[in-house]
């Protein structure tokens, strides 16, 4: 079964004035987002390895059809 959702009520202009608050929050929220640099040299070694042995493992098998034929 699905779940029920709920419906939002139109909120008082009141709120509006708390809503123009929020933004300042999310722009430090944004900033430490910018400060993520994450290092992947590793991803880029085991990329290069897998290519390697499927490039050896290709001309293996083009040379195996050659000398079987």
């Amino acid at each position: 079964m699905s779940k029920k959702n709920k419906r939002q009520t139109r909120r008082s202009p009141s709120s509006v004035v708390a809503s123009t608050a929020t933004p300042a929050v999310e722009s430090t929220t944004r900033s430490s987002d910018r400060d993520f640099n994450p290092d992947y040299s590793y991803v880029v070694k085991d990329l290069r390895r897998i290519g390697i042995l499927a490039g050896t493992f290709f001309a293996i098998l083009v040379a195996l059809s050659f000398i079987l034929k």
